[in-house]
């Protein structure tokens, strides 16, 4: 006769949870420590809501884990509810049951994240094997779901729920499709009824969704899909919801701008726990712009808390997420005290720097444009690209043809670095003389009358306070026109340094001492 395994969650040392490999930068598994960081603000959100009560302690919560990878969230929980749910069901094994049958419930993301979450939570890949923790289900899947989903294509060979290209994505039968379950259902709450066979009014959604997926686009380019399990998960009205994300999206990211503005102007966001550097968050996951989680409350509103992580450090705010007479997010406290300074001195109305910046391609030309010449012929232009340079005829030029002949400042449209402090933001700026263009790899700030007005632009972009600036609005390499939006532009009759720069805006030491300690200094190769 086969008897039910003892319940037992850990035990084992080390945590197999914690020694597992990603399986992308796009579908990263959540560390134990990152979990319970994120249950600890849900749980303090749940007291203070609800007269200092214990949400482990209580029977008749709900969790959803939308995306279940590892299984991380949903054991945790678990863990935290055998604690707090002893005294309620004393005897271990009917509260295990419980548990593990009212309380969590995951949607798997492949059909290998559903078998591996299962182990963690059940001991057992198959809810209902004589090895599992669990009594009481009549099914391998137990409260994990997992069942292979197809892309819904339109006439653009496009799918109409995440957007992916057919061509990027539709590998065969034998392939993972990564049409997701929770993003690909019109209706979701009727069909998690559905799926679970009960009333599925969750009071918390809390997961790690995946990032993005390919698009079809050049270089392996992929659009992010992430927003795409928030806008659903606010759709099923939790009490509480928490995802941890890509931070990008506070300032920028492909598609994103209508996410952007709903996120930042929702003030149900509560608290925004924010890693600059992602490995901080993520040990040896990469992700430009860093990453985020947040807690969003569906009954309360009001000024969010806003704890960042920089190099081991961590600072906490409460304030709005937008700011009053600022458009994007100012992702360090610091900076704000900075920005009502320069505002006090440049009206709202006033030019920034972004309008003397071009459009990508500011003449035509894209980055792998080969039909430049080596040798000069009567009337054409020096072009300048990336590794190359050599000359094309005026005819060529399909935009600005009237910057060729004029002053200008070449500057990098992208410029990346992968460290968490002491940035240098940007790329050098080098004179564009009159009689040359450029590929799609710079930008074009000006035109300009005269060298020393391009001269004296240049000195600005040196400074560290320029490049502060810039900072707060660069989440990535890209370094389009945007990103100079914070900028005032300055009197370009004379050269800049950082030391003018801060007496004029009247900075104290410890705001200058902020600006230094973000971005190191540049010296121009004149």
């Amino acid at each position: 006769m086969t008897t039910q395994a003892p319940f037992t969650l850990k035990g084992r040392n080390p945590d197999v949870l914690t020694c597992i490999a990603n399986l992308s930068n796009d579908e990263v598994f959540t560390p134990p420590e990152v979990a319970n960081l994120m249950l600890d603000q849900v749980a303090s959100a749940w007291a203070a809501a609800n007269n200092g009560a214990n949400i482990w302690a209580d029977p008749s919560v709900k969790f959803l884990d939308p995306v279940t990878k590892s299984g991380v969230f949903l054991r945790e929980i678990t863990t935290r509810l055998v604690h707090g749910l002893a005294e309620k069901i004393p005897d271990l094994q009917a509260r295990v049951n419980h548990i593990l049958t009212k309380q969590v419930y995951g949607l798997a993301i492949t059909r290998l994240t559903s078998l591996l979450a299962r182990r963690s939570l059940y001991c057992s890949k198959f809810a209902n094997s004589p090895h599992s923790v669990a009594e009481g289900f009549d099914d391998s899947a137990g409260n994990i779901w997992f069942e292979r989903l197809e892309h819904t294509w339109n006439e653009d060979e496009k799918c109409i729920y995440c957007g992916v290209n057919r061509s990027a994505i539709d590998k065969g039968e034998d392939r993972e499709s990564h049409a997701y379950a929770f993003i690909h259902n019109p209706d979701i709450r009727n069909w998690l009824d559905d799926t679970f066979g009960a009333d599925m009014q969750f009071d918390v959604v809390i997961g790690n969704p995946p990032y993005q997926l390919a698009d079809g686009g050049a270089r392996a380019s992929a659009s992010p899909i992430y927003q795409l399990f928030v806008h659903q998960a606010k759709k099923l009205e939790p009490r509480y919801m928490s995802m941890i994300i890509p931070a990008r999206w506070l300032t920028g990211g492909k598609g994103l701008n209508e996410f952007r503005e709903e996120m930042l102007t929702d003030k149900r966001i509560r608290k925004l726990v924010d890693y600059p550097d992602s490995t901080e968050c993520f040990p040896g996951v990469d992700l430009s712009g860093g990453v985020c989680y947040f807690v969003w409350d569906r009954d309360e509103r009001g000024e969010c808390e806003i704890t960042t992580h920089i190099a081991g450090v961590e600072t906490t705010t409460t304030r709005p997420l937008l700011q009053e007479g600022v458009d994007t997010y100012i992702r360090y406290h610091e900076a704000l005290s900075i920005l009502d300074k320069i505002k006090a001195v440049h009206p709202k109305s006033s030019k920034s720097f972004s309008d003397l910046v071009s459009a990508r391609k500011p003449f035509g030309f894209s980055t792998d444009y080969t039909g430049f010449k080596e040798t000069k012929s009567k009337g054409d232009v020096e072009y300048i690209g990336y590794n190359k340079q050599g000359f094309v005829a005026r005819s060529e030029i399909t935009r600005n043809l009237d910057w060729v002949d004029k002053h200008k400042v070449y500057i990098s449209m992208a410029y990346g670095e992968r460290i968490s402090t002491s940035y240098w933001v940007l790329g050098k700026p080098f004179m564009g003389a009159p009689g040359t263009c450029c590929s799609e790899t710079y930008l074009v700030i000006g035109p300009f009358d005269s060298k020393k007005e391009s001269e004296c632009v240049m000195s600005y972009v040196a400074t560290r306070f320029f490049r502060f600036l810039v900072l707060l609005n660069k989440p990535t390499q890209h370094a389009t026109s945007k990103v100079y939006s914070l900028v005032p532009i300055q009197d370009f009759s004379v050269s800049w340094s950082d030391s003018k720069l801060y007496k004029k805006y009247g900075l104290t030491d410890s705001e200058i001492g902020f600006i230094e300690s973000m971005v190191r200094p540049m010296a121009l190769n004149v």
